[in-house]
């Protein structure tokens, strides 16, 4: 017969571990199509903000589909805790939104990509009012969509993410806006094709991707923003951030004063 102590100690042991499976486990939506640097910096980000603030936490990351993605912003009715995304009325409406712009504002900043024939074309363009003849393709669902649509671009909406730069590379729409933090490394993704970031110009709007979490998990959410200002405290935030992105952002075809900014307004943020 084991030890009475023995035995409470094991009791214990398997409570705890009781604690952490129910009470404990984060669960994280995880798109299946997007698994890129962008995606393990926002992973790895919420893993230090929680230990940060040293909350008992373990994070288990649940990978969803295209369909499972157009019902994601209603956490109520699944089985997450939380996701990242890009902020909109409708989902602060529907979920916790920590307003922290986890990409410090360069998620707004766009590059334009577009066939390799078509540079030239945008050489004389500085207004938005010249932008607004080209044609621009964005994801069906996107918040960007919208607000381009606001200032009056001509946008087409697609649900197929691969499909948009493959018809950008071939010429049948002129522009495809990408943020400054990805548009490198999908250049790499793609490329066998022939897109290039157009040099002289790019879009801007304010916007933020934000964590967001599910209504009944407040004190996720508590925690999650202690430990994320902690973390712009001390400097940790900004080293992340600059371990992933630096070098893309230094690598964007820029030369200030002869590279046009053309501001949107984003009525939706």
């Amino acid at each position: 017969m084991l030890p009475i102590k023995f035995l409470v100690c094991v009791l214990s042991l398997f409570a705890s571990f009781s604690l952490i499976a129910q009470d404990q486990i984060i669960s994280v939506a995880q798109k299946q199509d997007t698994q890129n640097a962008r995606e393990e910096y926002l992973s790895e980000l919420l893993a230090r903000a929680l230990e940060s603030a040293n909350y008992p936490g373990v994070i288990r990351m649940t990978p969803i589909s295209e369909h499972q993605k157009r019902k994601l912003i209603n956490l109520q009715s699944s089985d997450l805790d939380m996701y990242w995304s890009m902020s909109s009325p409708e989902r602060e409406a529907l979920a916790l939104a920590i307003k922290i712009p986890l990409f410090k504002g360069y998620i707004g900043k766009r590059a334009l990509l577009t066939n390799r024939q078509n540079v030239a074309r945008f050489k004389n363009v500085k207004t938005l009012e010249q932008l607004g003849e080209f044609s621009a393709v964005q994801g069906h669902n996107w918040p960007d969509t919208r607000i381009m649509s606001y200032n009056g671009l001509h946008v087409r909406p697609l649900t197929n993410y691969q499909a948009m730069f493959t018809l950008t590379s071939r010429g049948r729409i002129d522009y495809f806006p990408r943020s400054f933090i990805e548009v490198n490394s999908e250049l790499i993704e793609n490329k066998q094709s022939n897109l290039v970031v157009v040099p002289n110009l790019y879009i801007s709007y304010p916007t933020g991707i934000y964590y967001f979490v599910a209504k009944s998990k407040p004190e996720l959410a508590i925690a999650i923003e202690k430990g994320l200002k902690l973390m712009q405290e001390n400097g940790e935030f900004d080293a992340l951030f600059n371990e992933y992105f630096a070098d893309d952002l230094n690598k964007l075809p820029y030369t200030k004063g002869k590279t046009v900014e053309i501001k949107l307004d984003n009525p939706y943020f």
